[in-house]
């Protein structure tokens, strides 16, 4: 009897602790996470520029966590993989562009009326007619082509951002990519694009945009990634005097924007005006590099291959000053995933998964200037591309209300789908898929690098639920994206922060361990990269 006594207390005392450890992960309070951003969205940091001392010291700190919390290095030179760079910059005192109708140049303000984008490397001068062509998009798989009848050899094409509503949002948002755009354009002959942003799905409003044009964008310096060949001009043209496009054309810009709203058809014609420009352009060379570490797998078959944890640790650096202040911090985006992937980091070498899959920890630069580190580190792992079975996206997931809903970025794009919304509905979270198509947000993180390598991704924001909510979302977009506002100094939510870590925690360890490597949806677009 006494002896049946001690074996159960023996079995309560040292068993049932390591059962229930198991049976319930670590929980995840928020604290640790913003006191990482604290660091990261410092303004020491100086905003996190690409190639910038800021964002190298930001690269030391998250090293010396990873150390820390015992994963390898998995870079070329320890955790770093080195990117390298062209940064292209306008002159614009040097640069110029007007419109021509009927012999008459009217000049156009660089700032208030247009600006230059320099992600292509700009031709010094263009004079070329001009083609409205809607929405610019040529998707042969949704039998849908807005160049079709359309003369655009020689000519620059004018187009406003934004898809049909009978496009499935992923496949407009992929279209709608510079690699894609511009190869469309190329095969039909166009020497150049200007675009007018769908004043319904501007996230950051014009004034803004105009302040920092003069910032220099980036392309990786590698001949393989140059998207944009032969594409001699590229305008972004203020909504607020598009009509200056549109005169004399029987259109008006308020009639298109209406139908764009709605995600209408819209109209094709031949604009009565053409387009002469000249840019001189400043290049230099820059270098800054991806983090990588790894944690090892422990099942013999499985151990080999990789669920690939990503965020971007850069944001844009010091720009022109908004309400005196010129350091753009980028507390959520993306200091908060960064410190997402440290916090979860910690939790496996305090509470230890048996996991059978090794876990990649990918901290990727210049996504701001186009998702070029992950598109350099897609390209050209680290590791062997065959062995990495999926990514899991953290990027400005922003927790300032309760969690109680997640957007699924690629939500019913691959069987990841599927796991993400148990974990999520098992902590009784509900999940969507993007509720605004017309921002395109598929494609504008670093899932999006990996996904067209074939590798099945996510990305899972917090997302509103009430009117009030959605306009405190709003606001955000409106008043701290991109703005010097990111930073320490805005309200979060540290339990929906805590909340979404776990989320993220239990998905990766759920795929890891999952026998079956995630395999695309039959229907889904994005099937065709895969490569297993």
């Amino acid at each position: 009897m006494l002896r049946n006594l001690l074996l159960s207390l023996w079995i309560a005392v040292f068993l049932v602790p390591a059962f229930a450890q198991q049976d319930n992960p670590p929980s995840f309070d928020g604290k640790s996470w913003w006191e990482h951003i604290r660091v990261l969205a410092a303004d020491n940091m100086e905003g996190r520029d690409t190639g910038s001392p800021g964002l190298k010291k930001a690269e030391a700190y998250v090293v010396d966590q990873l150390k820390a919390a015992g994963l390898e290095p998995a870079g070329l030179k320890g955790y770093y993989q080195p990117v390298k760079f062209v940064s292209l910059q306008l002159v614009e005192q040097e640069s110029s562009a007007a419109l021509v109708r009927d012999g008459k140049s009217e000049a156009l303000t660089l700032g208030e009326d247009a600006i230059f984008s320099t992600r292509p490397d700009l031709a010094s001068e263009v004079e070329a007619p001009l083609v409205f062509v809607g929405y610019g998009l040529s998707i042969p798989e949704n039998d849908f082509d807005d160049l079709a009848g359309s003369d655009l050899k020689g000519k620059v094409a004018v187009l406003i951002s934004g898809s049909p509503s009978q496009i499935p949002s992923a496949v407009s948002a992929h279209h709608q990519t510079l690699a894609e755009r511009w190869k469309t354009f190329r095969a039909a002959g166009a020497i150049g694009i200007v675009t007018i942003p769908n004043p319904a799905a501007m996230d950051v409003p014009w004034s803004r945009i105009a302040l920092n044009r003069l910032r220099p964008s980036m392309e990786l310096a590698d001949a393989e990634f140059n998207e944009a060949e032969g594409e001699k001009l590229a305008l972004y043209f203020n909504p607020a005097h598009a009509d200056k496009l549109f005169a004399g054309s029987g259109h008006t810009f308020q009639e298109l924007a209406e139908l764009a709203k709605d995600r209408k058809p819209l109209p094709h014609f031949s604009l009565t005006a053409s387009i002469h420009a000249k840019a001189r352009m400043k290049k230099k060379a820059v270098e800054s590099a991806n983090l990588v570490a790894r944690l090892p797998g422990n099942d013999p078959q499985l151990k080999n291959e990789f669920v690939v944890l990503s965020a971007h640790i850069d944001h844009v650096g010091i720009g022109e000053p908004v309400n005196g202040d010129r350091i753009y911090n980028g507390a959520m985006d993306n200091a908060a995933g960064v410190a997402v992937l440290l916090d979860v980091a910690a939790s496996l070498k305090k509470h230890p998964e048996e996991l059978k899959r090794s876990l990649l920890f990918v901290f990727v630069t210049g996504e701001e200037k186009g998702l070029l580190g992950s598109k350099y580190f897609a390209a050209h792992p680290t590791v062997d591309p065959k062995t990495m079975v999926a990514d899991i996206n953290v990027d400005m997931f922003r927790p300032l209300v309760p969690l109680k809903l997640l957007t699924v970025l690629g939500l019913a794009e691959s069987d990841l789908g599927e796991v993400a919304r148990q974990v999520a509905e098992s902590d009784g979270v509900s999940v969507q898929p993007d509720p605004q198509p017309l921002r395109n947000v598929f494609v504008r993180s670093d899932q999006y690098s990996f996904i067209r390598h074939g590798i099945p991704a996510l990305a899972l924001d917090v997302a509103p639920t009430t009117p009030e909510q959605k306009q405190i979302y709003q606001d955000w977009l409106t008043k701290r994206y991109h703005a010097p506002s990111d930073d320490l100094d805005q309200p979060v939510d540290l339990a929906a922060a805590g909340k979404y870590e776990a989320i993220i925690r239990q998905l990766m360890v759920k795929v890891a361990d999952d026998p079956q490597r995630p395999q695309w949806k039959a229907d889904s677009f994005f099937r065709r990269y895969a490569k297993n």
